[in-house]
């Protein structure tokens, strides 16, 4: 009998811990099974101060460093906002901010890639940029791509790789326009992250999040795992308004046909994790990141109950769709007490 394909189960942490402490987010992980996580706001010492983890300091670092070998944990990605600025300083009305881009090379982008060399991982979750307002993301692309590609550039000197992902009112919002920006950037150090649930929120039904899933598919190095259940309450504009999304839902409840995309996936992952292979990525992450109580532009929380919620579901999904993953085992248990 062949063996099942496997991957890597995976979350961001900062979402199953009520205060943001590191001993919070470690502790949770730990009890629920998993072995990865990729950082994002963090209270290192416990005094109420939550960074993001791109602005912590060496000694915060290290200390983190520490709690990971203390709980056996090792971190997927950092789960960076590289990009999540605007492309053009235009008023548009929003709150996004508009940094020159050089500066924006120079400041943000290598902090991530210094913090990523630090805390031991390859990847850097990132971004495609905020379009004007009222403009069509479809005419960006090539300023977007060119930027892209000269994140990727940093990022590839240091033998990292940036993952794109796909995200509402940025250039790259749709699996189409993921997939163009992948064409254009045409860099092996770049790959893009796959989210359901982000596209569900544009109003979408489930056979069109697996299309727009599909033609990811030769860029894919990663997976969020969310899901939204359409409002159909709310008035489709075109713009999602992030701070109104309140139908964040276990993964086999909502619109994002995790159903689909996994018995899909399960065909692909040999050649694709044979191209993560060649980029030093241990395997393919299915991380969650589920927002069961609440989501917002830059993060969100599901509390350490819907953490455990979303990671057995996510579970069961894979074992109907046949594809295998690993929780830790007793025998984890004896290598961190030293037996």
């Amino acid at each position: 009998m062949a063996s099942k394909p496997s991957v890597i189960i995976s979350a961001f942490a900062d979402e199953a811990a009520n205060y943001r402490t590191a001993l919070e987010q470690m502790t949770a992980l730990s009890a629920i099974g998993l072995r990865n996580y990729s950082p994002r706001f963090i209270d290192v010492l416990g005094n109420g101060q939550i960074e993001h983890v791109v602005d912590l300091s060496p000694e915060k670092l290290e200390r983190l460093k520490q709690y990971h070998a203390e709980y056996g944990i090792s971190v997927t990605s950092i789960g960076a906002r590289v990009g999540k600025v605007k492309l053009l300083n235009v008023d548009d009305g929003s709150h996004n901010k508009f940094v020159p881009f050089e500066d924006y090379l120079k400041g943000e982008v290598a902090r991530t890639i210094q913090v990523a060399k630090t805390l031991g991982t390859r990847l850097i979750r990132g971004f495609s940029f905020y379009h004007p307002r009222g403009t069509k993301a479809h005419d960006h692309l090539e300023q977007a791509a060119d930027q892209i590609r000269k994140i990727t550039d940093a990022c590839a000197k240091e033998g990292l790789v940036y993952g794109l992902e796909i995200e509402p009112n940025l250039v790259g919002e749709t699996g189409p326009l993921l997939a163009e920006l992948a064409k254009r950037v045409d860099h092996p150090n770049m790959v893009l992250i796959f989210d359901g649930g982000n596209v569900a929120a544009q109003n979408k039904n489930p056979v069109q999040v697996f299309e727009e899933y599909k033609v990811t598919v030769p860029w894919l190095g990663w997976m969020h795992v969310k899901d939204y259940r359409v409002d159909t309450s709310l008035e489709w504009t075109g713009v999602v308004d992030e701070e109104r999304l309140k139908n964040f839902v276990p993964a086999n409840e909502g619109d994002a046909g995790h159903e689909l995309i996994f018995r899909h996936l399960r065909e692909q992952l040999p050649a694709i994790q044979e191209r993560l292979k060649k980029l030093g990525i241990p395997g393919f992450y299915l991380e969650t990141e589920p927002h069961l109580k609440g989501g917002g532009q830059f993060g969100g929380f599901s509390g350490p109950d819907g953490m455990g919620v979303a990671v057995r579901v996510l579970c069961s999904a894979l074992d109907y769709a046949g594809i295998d993953y690993n929780l830790r085992t007793f025998a984890d248990i004896r290598e961190l007490r030293g037996f």
